[in-house]
């Protein structure tokens, strides 16, 4: 059996770690079934979507941690992860994925609070009596 390969993925808060080895297509993340711990239907294709770039859905089995921000930045993060992981076991599988947009991290995050604002760009209502 192939050697487990590992990468990681980030998104806002999330962070997930990706193991991946030789298998028949079991996805767990948090030691429960992705589609358990993602029960909405686009969040399970998100983290499908690498997979399915390159045509190897059912040929690997995949494990995932994921820790911090919700659902969306953590299924963003494990599409990161599992893009960087399938291009390290086999190179070739770096024009798919970079055509499709998956090698790239989503740099946006939560912009900061201002002082004398109620929100990062939200001031306090004025009131001129």
């Amino acid at each position: 059996m192939e050697k487990q390969k590992n990468g990681v993925g980030r998104r806002k808060e999330a962070v997930t770690r990706v193991f991946i080895s030789k298998g028949e297509g079991n996805i767990t993340v948090n030691d429960k079934n992705y589609k358990e711990y993602f029960p909405l239907v686009y969040l399970q294709n998100q983290v499908e979507r690498p997979l399915k770039t390159v045509d190897v859905l059912n040929k690997f089995d995949i494990v995932i941690n994921a820790a911090g921000g919700g659902a969306k930045g953590q299924a963003e993060a494990a599409m990161l992860g599992i893009s960087r992981v399938l291009l390290e076991i086999n190179p070739e599988f770096r024009p798919a994925l970079k055509a499709a947009g998956l090698l790239k991290r989503d740099p946006r995050s939560v912009e900061r609070k201002k002082f004398g604002h109620k929100k990062a760009r939200r001031s306090y209502q004025f009131s001129k009596r």
